[in-house]
């Protein structure tokens, strides 16, 4: 759950480009010019972490950009992804979870009409740093 960068590897095809990343099995992806490409390139590799590190697998280490052999025709980018704003905005379903207050901050709390299940959010947000 983090910020990754991994070399991809970008061939000229007949019409528009495919990309693969050499370092992760299955990660791969096309797109009609190099703009999108980068794009798509960011997609495919959050989503592939994202499972990987859903599933508990885990992660390789990323070559380095100088060290990816390439043939003619094809060249290697630095691609970067942010796997915990993928998990925030592709898996927002909610979960739900049983708690225990005290008798009388339940009673306070709905006398003022209060949100239990925002007011959790809020306070684990604001306690993992996250926005």
């Amino acid at each position: 759950m983090a910020k990754y960068a991994y070399p991809a590897i970008f061939t000229q095809e007949a019409e528009g480009y495919s990309i693969r990343f050499p370092d992760l099995e299955s990660c791969y992806t096309s797109a009609a010019d190099v703009n999108e490409g980068i794009d798509m390139a960011k997609d495919v590799l959050c989503l592939t972490l994202y499972w990987m590190e859903k599933d508990g697998k885990e992660i390789p280490a990323p070559s380095g950009v100088n060290d990816v052999q390439h043939d003619s025709g094809e060249f290697v980018s630095l691609v970067g992804c942010d796997t915990d704003w993928y998990r925030r905005f592709y898996d927002s379903k909610a979960v739900k979870k049983t708690l225990t207050i005290p008798s009388w901050l339940n009673d306070l709390a709905e006398r003022n009409g209060l949100n239990f299940s925002g007011i959790l959010q809020e306070a684990l947000k604001e306690k993992l740093n996250i926005g």
